[in-house]
């Protein structure tokens, strides 16, 4: 294995994982009976059987394998491209990803907690939702201005 492989497996054990361990302790604390209530920002607590807005719900348990499918294949993509300035979005993605995936065979859905309603409601989400959205902007933009990422 050479050292920018290395470099790169490195980066997205240690990003995932922090995702994952921060998003769980986060969630556990709303499982456990946390609540908060704000004129713009609720803490509660909501099973999410689907995806983002509850779409998909009907593949039931079906979802969690295709969406475990779905990692394994950004994973995969990821390491082939060998690009450092991949691997801390793509870890902050796999991450989120694989603390819902794993939300969904402990509780039976994604444990969301957070709900907007500050002008407008919006939809309850979770920390991994926030950093699934920010890595996919983050990627979108490399993607986008390749000279950023040279390697």
């Amino acid at each position: 294995m050479n050292r920018e492989t290395l470099k790169l497996g490195v980066i997205l054990f240690f990003s995932i994982a922090g995702i994952f361990i921060i998003d769980q302790n986060i969630k556990m604390l709303s499982v456990e009976g946390f609540r908060y209530y704000t004129d713009c920002i609720d803490l509660i607590l909501v099973y999410n059987k689907g995806v983002a807005f509850s779409m998909f719900a009907f593949l039931d348990e079906w979802l969690k394998y295709i969406q475990i499918v779905m990692i394994i294949g950004i994973l995969s993509y990821i390491i082939s491209l060998k690009k450092l300035c991949f691997a801390f979005p793509a870890g902050l993605l796999l991450g989120g990803a694989l603390s819902n995936v794993y939300d969904r065979f402990i509780h039976g859905g994604v444990v969301d907690m957070i709900y907007w309603h500050c002008g407008f409601d919006f939809a309850v989400f979770n920390f991994a939702d926030m950093m699934i959205n920010l890595a996919v902007v983050w990627l979108l933009v490399l993607n986008l201005k390749p000279k950023w990422c040279k390697s």
